[in-house]
């Protein structure tokens, strides 16, 4: 009979092994590596060239930056500091980042444009971030009004008379909104007849009544990344709803409503930007009243602004034509009518696929305010070329295209990631 103590083997395990670090090769950069750079036979060659690339890249751009002068009064003042070397002559960043900024603005009033970029990144916060303080688009809807005021000055009368009109437009817009259309044409027009005859009367009146105001600037005066700034954002700011309203009533059972809409966006897209900048400037007073004024700026706003809504429109018909058909009857057998169920069911999901395309056309747009100095104003390009004529920085082209490049690049890329932002934040699969 066997002893039971000799085969005592256990077949269950009782204890588990301790957990062990993955090989370096499994794991971490080293993986990554693997993974994206050295995958392959051609992987690892574009690895490769592109390294050697960076390295050449690094090696004779470096040097430039490195040994870059800043404090210098000129060109020939950096070329002595430098004494053959191949740098770069930031002094003229240093000597005349304020012209590149506010143009001919004057300086004892930099506080007002200054001011002015202050509260539009506040009033535009509750707009872009849900978890700002809903109460703070008060502030946001006051902006426009108040950052007029700020940058050309004069009475303040004229500024809050104007944000009167706004308010005359909502309600004409609320006692007609049992006619969704008509309440929505007559809150267009109504404005537009108030600005146009009574609000240089009014504010005139109450100006001579209450003083009120600080010095009034001429859009002469103005420049730089502030003019680029101020043509950028009022277009991007007004052309989105213009766009809207321009798909919606293309897609208009409406003909009269649907052959201006497509007349207009067909015309515009037809059309080059600078074609227009030129009748802004050139021909537009033509068709005036005698004696009107009416200033530069106002008018490449207003065909910047009817150029991007052209092309918005476009971007936004295709979101409403990728939506299926089944939203629209969904919306339907809800009993919604035409505007709650556009405003509900439509409109937020063709945004939300649109969002690509409005990005895209926002930046486009506020890099083609560039175009703005073929018609006399003068924008940061516009500004390099009297900065270079000067015979102290006659001859500097690279150091102040670089800086102008790089604030264009801060602000397009600001706009691309919020998009990428907005896009996570709405997205609803789950892939």
């Amino acid at each position: 009979m066997a002893n039971p103590s000799k085969n005592n083997i256990a077949y269950v395990r009782t204890t588990m092994l301790t957990e062990q670090a993955p090989p370096i090769t499994a794991a971490g950069p080293v993986l990554w590596i693997r993974t994206n750079l050295f995958s392959g036979p051609f992987n690892t060659i574009a690895t490769l060239v592109g390294l050697y690339c960076v390295y050449w890249l690094v090696g004779h751009i470096g040097p430039w930056f490195l040994y870059s002068v800043w404090n210098a009064n000129s060109l020939a003042e950096c070329r002595e500091i430098l004494n053959g070397v191949n740098a770069a002559c930031f002094g003229v960043i240093k000597d005349r980042w304020h012209q590149l900024l506010f143009g001919f603005y004057p300086p004892e009033a930099y506080w007002r444009p200054t001011l002015a970029f202050v509260l539009m990144i506040v009033a535009m916060a509750p707009i872009l971030f849900e978890s700002v303080p809903r109460k703070v688009l008060w502030f946001s809807a006051i902006f426009p009004a108040l950052a007029f005021w700020l940058l050309w000055g004069g009475t303040i009368w004229f500024s809050v008379v104007g944000m009167l009109g706004f308010g005359i437009g909502y309600a004409v817009y609320r006692a007609l909104v049992k006619n969704m259309l008509l309440a929505t044409i007559a809150a267009v027009l109504v404005p537009i007849l108030f600005w146009l005859f009574l609000l240089g009367p009014i504010s005139g009146a109450l100006s001579e009544a209450l003083p009120i105001g600080i010095r009034k600037i001429d859009s002469d005066e103005f420049g730089g990344f502030m003019i680029s700034i101020i043509i950028g954002v009022t277009g991007i700011a007004l052309s989105l709803p213009i766009g809207v309203l321009l798909a919606l009533g293309r897609k208009s059972d409406l003909l009269l409503v649907k052959w201006i809409c497509v007349g207009f966006i067909e015309f515009i897209r037809g059309v080059p930007l600078i074609t227009l900048l030129f009748t802004a400037s050139l021909l537009l007073n033509y068709f005036l009243p005698p004696g009107t004024n009416f200033d530069i700026v106002l008018r490449v706003v207003i065909m910047v602004t009817l150029f991007a809504a052209a092309y918005m429109a476009e971007v936004i018909r295709g979101g409403l034509a990728a939506l299926p058909q089944g939203q629209y009857e969904a919306a339907d057998a809800l009993g919604l009518d035409y505007w709650k169920a556009h405003r509900l069911i439509i409109m937020p999901q063709a945004l939300k696929i649109s969002i690509p395309g409005i990005v895209n056309t926002f930046i486009g747009l506020f890099k083609d305010t560039t175009l703005v100095v073929f018609i006399g104003i003068l924008d940061p390009i516009g500004l390099s070329n009297a900065i270079r004529a000067d015979s102290n920085w006659n001859g500097i082209y690279w150091e102040l295209f670089g800086f102008i490049a790089l604030c264009f690049f801060i602000f397009c890329f600001s706009m691309s990631r919020y998009s990428q932002y907005l896009e996570n934040k709405l997205k609803t699969d789950h892939r």
